[in-house]
């Protein structure tokens, strides 16, 4: 897998934590560092935890499912943008959760929830036997952006976009699904 697949799978992971960020930075009268440092830590460093667990365990079974990794990367992938995208056909662009807490309690929870489709993108990188340092890294980086680009967004153009983001993360997802069943099934 390359990096230009790598970065469009890590921007369709974080359009969850972009729109959580999106509606906390709506929250905000002011944005200060502290606030982009947060939610990039959090959120990138969440995303960036969560593929290497996830891998830990594909890794474990891997060599029982090596004649049908790319259909379970496949369907990993479709689940969970076919996932984003009936979530935020059902959500809209509101947004009115999430307010601008940053307490820790608050922060963890909404990094879990976020970066949850992470866990099953790293067992899928088991079984294709992606790098996991390079994508867990690039996968954290462009969250941790695209959260403190979310922030900023957020307070300046309010929820308008939401929606939008999740649907084009989750189609990205799912083109990626798509393309690795392709490559297994039709050039190996």
């Amino acid at each position: 897998m390359g990096i230009a697949e790598l970065i469009l799978i890590a921007i369709g992971l974080a359009m969850d934590a972009f729109a959580v960020s999106i509606a906390k930075g709506l929250a905000l009268p002011k944005i200060s560092v502290t606030h982009y440092t947060h939610v990039g830590l959090w959120f990138g460093g969440f995303q960036a935890l969560m593929p290497l667990a996830g891998y830990m365990l594909g890794a474990t079974f891997a060599h029982y499912v090596v004649h049908i990794d790319h259909w379970i990367a496949f369907a990993l992938l479709a689940f969970i943008g076919l996932n984003m995208i009936r979530e935020a056909l059902a959500k809209g662009d509101s947004c009115e959760s999430h307010g601008a807490t940053f307490v820790v309690s608050n922060m963890f929870l909404l990094a879990v929830a976020t970066s949850i489709d992470a866990l099953a993108v790293g067992v899928s990188f088991a079984f294709l036997g992606v790098d996991i340092l390079q994508s867990a890294f690039i996968i954290g980086i462009v969250t941790a952006l695209l959260s403190a680009i979310g922030l900023h967004v957020g307070n300046i153009f309010g929820c308008r976009f939401k929606s939008k983001a999740e649907i084009l993360g989750g189609a990205a997802l799912i083109f990626i699904g798509v393309k690795i069943l392709i490559e297994h099934l039709y050039f190996q």
